[in-house]
């Protein structure tokens, strides 16, 4: 697959290149002027059935290369890790520290250690074959999709599963084969926010123990106009750091995942 969306982004630069080249302006020679290059779309008949293959894989590639954030959002670990790193900066009380980027890179990495198994799967059973040219492009299809089907069984919850199937008004499936994916995939992150969410409620109790605490002392001594959050931060901040937080929230979420090694 690397091979191949590289191989379409030099296909896509030459004909840019082409296309600069065949629709350049001449230079005048008697009035100078700065070289501007000049950009044209158009469409013109294939020469063979092998150049309409050709451009079909490249828009095929293009495609492929828009999807790679939803499917990693969708089948990956990505969605539990990413939900649960965001309730423990809203449980502390942090808006933004640590940035966005920090946690979004944090749940990325955390998800490519996850998944490792099931892309090490991928990759030995479907594409290292199928570039190689020992398996045709269907069968490398089924083999990179059963790994990742697996996994997507292994954390998807019975009633998710069974409210989708239900409303998708597909026959009941007598095993897993039968289930289609596109009935997998929302069952699947269904399953993995409210697993999500439950984790994010215990990491929120010990808190909101703290704000509750901090505003019964502020209000039993009078100072009813000393916002609460002002003084509770600091307290959420130390407890964290002495109790490990950043650890135990990490260890938690990987021991959820029972396939790391």
């Amino acid at each position: 697959m690397i091979h191949k969306i590289f191989l379409a982004l030099i296909i896509i630069l030459a004909f840019v290149s082409n296309s600069f080249a065949a629709t350049a302006p001449a230079r005048l020679p008697d009035v100078p002027s700065i070289p501007l290059p000049t950009i044209s779309f158009g469409a013109a008949p294939a020469d063979s059935p092998r150049d309409v293959a050709l451009t079909l894989q490249v828009l095929a590639l293009m495609t492929v290369l828009s999807l790679v954030p939803a499917i990693l959002l969708m089948v990956t670990s990505f969605t539990r890790t990413i939900v649960v790193l965001g309730f423990v900066q809203r449980a502390i009380g942090l808006q933004q520290s640590p940035p966005q980027q920090v946690i979004a890179g944090l749940a990325l990495f955390l998800t490519m250690f996850t998944m490792y198994p099931t892309w090490n799967r991928v990759y030995n059973n479907a594409l290292e074959p199928y570039m190689s040219g020992r398996i045709n492009s269907q069968q490398a299809w089924e083999n990179s999709i059963n790994p990742i089907r697996e996994f997507m069984f292994r954390y998807t919850r019975q009633e998710e599963l069974s409210l989708i199937i239900s409303m998708s008004e597909t026959p009941r499936p007598a095993n897993q084969s039968e289930v289609p994916t596109r009935v997998l995939i929302p069952a699947f992150m269904l399953s993995e926010l409210k697993t999500a969410f439950q984790m994010g409620v215990v990491i929120y109790i010990p808190f909101l123990v703290v704000d509750m605490v901090v505003s019964s002392v502020l209000l039993a001594m009078g100072m009813m106009m000393l916002p609460p959050m002002m003084i509770s931060l600091p307290f959420k901040i130390l407890l964290f750091v002495m109790a490990d937080g950043w650890n135990l929230v990490v260890m938690s979420v990987l021991k959820s995942f029972t396939n790391v090694p």
